[in-house]
């Protein structure tokens, strides 16, 4: 295994490690999304992103629009891990004047760049902000983070069209398939497959890969950026919710969990025990 692979390994269990601590300061969250998200915002900040980590604004970076803004959780994991946020300020995490709020507000945290939770609108969002980026000859990318019960609203199938009307090349978009919304199984709600061939139909480059085989997505980031076509580029990856604890990951309903205060202890206990490289100065507390 590669010194990045395990690199990246390293990233996404400190990543979920942060956010079962933020979960433990409230007692709930959105757990499950964390977990299984990890890999992918692993690979995302510890890879792929051109960023500056004490110059958030830096107007060259790459932006990563959290559409789904109740991944807020995940996300604020991330940041952490890339240095954008201190990590004890995740003790603060949904207090009253944290800039941890419980759904990601760009106005209160370093590194988000919008406010999400809308669902359907971070892609619109994205690809203004792609078309911006090409007027002034900026070669960074956008990454917009979106759920799959984001696929039951027009507004993402419209900017879908737009975004490969106007050839967005620089437009990224990583879509979280784990099957679970508010209202029940995403595929129950509205169906949405087959996937891969709806947004290949619209245009896009589409590459399909499990969201929780890390090599499989380092390998999918390299190909979307790299690729030479003028397109832009989607990947779908499915996920497992709750990866890495098995108590959490076999719940039936996981969109939003809540545990009595032992077992968060006990989800810590679990990730150190699978922890896959030896421990390093620095890791979590």
């Amino acid at each position: 295994m590669s010194d990045l692979t395990n690199n990246l390994r390293e990233r996404a269990y400190r990543i979920r490690r942060y956010a079962l601590r933020m979960g433990e300061v409230q007692g709930q969250g959105y757990i499950g999304q964390a977990l299984g998200w990890a890999d992918v915002l692993a690979v995302a900040y510890g890879h792929a992103m051109n960023l500056r980590p004490d110059d958030p604004e830096w107007e060259g970076r790459d932006r990563f629009l959290l559409s789904h803004g109740h991944y807020a959780i995940a996300h604020y994991a991330a940041l952490i891990e890339a240095g954008v946020i201190d990590e004890a300020e995740l003790e603060t995490y949904g207090s009253d004047d944290s800039r941890l709020p419980m759904s990601g507000m760009a106005t209160y945290t370093p590194g988000m760049e919008i406010s999400g939770g809308s669902l359907g609108q971070g892609l619109v969002i994205g690809v203004g902000m792609a078309l911006g980026l090409k007027q002034k000859r900026n070669p960074a990318f956008v990454y917009n983070s979106m759920s799959d019960g984001e696929l039951d609203e027009g507004s993402t199938w419209e900017a879908a069209m737009a975004a490969a009307h106007h050839r967005l090349d620089n437009l990224i978009c990583l879509v979280d398939i784990n099957n679970q919304q508010a209202d029940g199984p995403s595929s129950k709600v509205l169906g949405f497959e087959p996937l891969a061939d709806k947004w290949a139909a619209f245009g896009w480059h589409v590459q399909r890969v499990n969201g929780n085989d890390l090599p499989a997505v380092l390998a999918a980031f390299d190909t979307a950026r790299g690729l030479a076509e003028a397109k832009p580029r989607v990947i779908l990856f499915d996920t497992l919710m709750g990866k890495g604890v098995p108590f959490l990951e076999q719940r039936e309903k996981n969109h939003f969990i809540r545990v009595d205060p032992p077992e968060w202890q006990q989800a810590l206990s679990i990730l150190d025990a699978g922890r896959p490289t030896p421990a390093t100065e620095g890791a979590a507390a």
